[in-house]
């Protein structure tokens, strides 16, 4: 079996688990693991069926605890690489998905220092959505390793334009980090006419751990379609994951 990811409306970490989730990858494999994490009071998590565009698609929401502003440096701890791959190194999964789940980390890490100009242990996952990152990478390596594809197929990143604001400020679209990672891995990227951001440094940083530069089959057998809604607004946010030979 392969995989195809088409990325015409972007790539998140979250769209990415949610596509998964519907081409069939197993579910209860994924609580288990989450739960494995020992982290319950940091976040829970949704999934649930959504509409985009009248076509059915799964979503996957990271949810965190609303914590008073006077309590959040007691509740969001500023991890840092090594802090990451303890959290994944205690995770009941698999070497392999273990594997992914650094993989993937670091190629953001990386990517930030750079931007930054400083070296890699020096970069912390501190913002108060970073736990997000962490449950979506983790949760993509899991059930990417469940379905084990033999090859995997990228179509160009297609990202938006403008501005988005984040812990840094307002940072111009694609993010600096984005940046970095397509211009590493040669990911080939396309600019939209949609206004704001449609690929993140997670979603980035999955295509590149990936990435294998292959060019798709002229046929393909498509045997499961899997659909990951987004939650930004622009004109379809939908990752589609096709699962063929």
């Amino acid at each position: 079996m392969k995989m195809y990811f088409e990325c015409n409306s972007g790539i998140s970490g979250d769209m990415s688990v949610a596509a998964l989730i519907d081409a069939g990858a197993n579910v209860q494999k994924l609580e288990n693991v989450l739960e494995s994490l020992k982290l319950d009071n940091e976040f829970s998590y949704k999934i649930s069926k959504v509409t985009v565009n009248a076509i059915r698609a799964v979503d996957f929401d990271v949810i965190l605890p609303d914590y008073k502003e006077n309590e959040h440096h007691h509740h969001h701890q500023h991890r840092n690489l090594e802090d990451v791959y303890k959290i994944i190194n205690k995770a009941k999964m698999t070497e392999n998905a273990k594997a992914l789940a650094k993989k993937i980390f670091k190629i953001t890490a990386q990517a930030e220092a750079e931007v930054h100009g400083i070296d890699i242990s020096e970069i912390h996952f501190h913002e108060v959505g970073a736990i997000d990152s962490i449950i979506d990478v983790i949760s993509f390596a899991v059930l990417f390793d469940d379905l084990n594809p033999e090859e995997v197929y990228f179509s160009p990143l297609t990202e938006g334009t403008g501005t988005v604001e984040c812990q840094h400020g307002t940072l111009n679209v694609p993010v600096p980090a984005v940046c970095a990672i397509t211009s590493k891995y040669s990911i080939p990227l396309k600019i939209s006419d949609n206004i704001g951001e449609m690929v993140t440094p997670t979603g980035a940083s999955i295509c590149a751990a990936l990435f294998k530069n292959n060019k798709l089959p002229d046929e393909m057998i498509i045997h499961k379609v899997g659909y990951g809604a987004g939650k930004r607004h622009y004109k379809n946010p939908v990752l589609r994951v096709i699962l063929f030979d």
